[in-house]
């Protein structure tokens, strides 16, 4: 299965590091709603393919990482098969997307965590994002309030807070080139101390989901239309 491709190559999780939890944020893979960014290359079952294959491969680097509880906030609902299958990865709550934009979303994600010690937010769309990094970003969150892996877009991929820190979502402009540069600022004016970790990037574009296929050649395994693999 995808969920099980070579993550076992990372090194074990510290034993002191404190229990930190993963909120994934994930769109269920159904044709018309998922990666629609990709729909004109890729069709609307193509495009909801690549999301199954992104979102099992997210949780599964969550549930390697075993920094925690994992939650996975789904959308539109938790109803969707493909969330009952990750939940057989480990242990994975379900919990339904509240409504508002991502802002809300991601603060909702981090007010409701069982763990003081902080929590990690990521979406699904980043296929880089390995146990590993995951790791990395919660022991930077032992002496520091916040941690951001900026995206090569101008986004980023995740975000860790030890507490729920509204104001950093505050006016954001989602999906734009800003975002990272904005969220600096919040964070700034918040007089919080954070770290950034190297850039990675998410598979939004044509040219972004080329280049996942020559890192992970299961990809073109997946029920996709002939053309995008030409």
């Amino acid at each position: 299965m995808i969920w099980r491709e070579r993550m076992d190559i990372f090194p074990m999780k510290p034993e002191n590091l404190p229990r930190i939890e993963v909120a994934i944020l994930a769109k269920a893979p159904i044709p018309g709603l998922a990666k629609t960014r990709l729909i004109p290359h890729l069709g609307a079952d193509g495009a909801a393919a690549l999301q199954r294959w992104l979102l099992q491969r997210t949780v599964a680097a969550a549930v390697v990482a075993d920094l925690g509880p994992v939650t996975l906030w789904c959308a539109p609902d938790i109803d969707h098969p493909e969330f009952a299958v990750c939940r057989a990865f480990g242990t994975v709550a379900l919990r339904r997307q509240p409504d508002g934009d991502l802002g809300e979303r991601m603060h909702t994600a981090i007010a409701a965590s069982s763990t003081p010690a902080g929590t990690l937010v990521i979406g699904t769309d980043c296929a880089v994002l390995t146990p590993g990094l995951l790791r990395q970003a919660a022991e930077s969150l032992q002496q520091l309030d916040a941690t951001v892996v900026p995206a090569e877009d101008g986004g980023y991929v995740l975000i860790g807070m030890r507490v729920a820190g509204r104001q950093a979502f505050h006016e954001v402009e989602w999906s734009t080139e800003r975002v990272m540069a904005q969220t600096r600022a919040r964070l700034m004016a918040m007089n919080w101390r954070w770290s950034e970790l190297p850039p990675l990037w998410d598979v939004d574009r044509k040219e972004d989901f080329e280049r996942l296929a020559a890192l992970f050649p299961d990809v073109c395994a997946l029920d996709l239309q002939a053309e995008a693999l030409a």
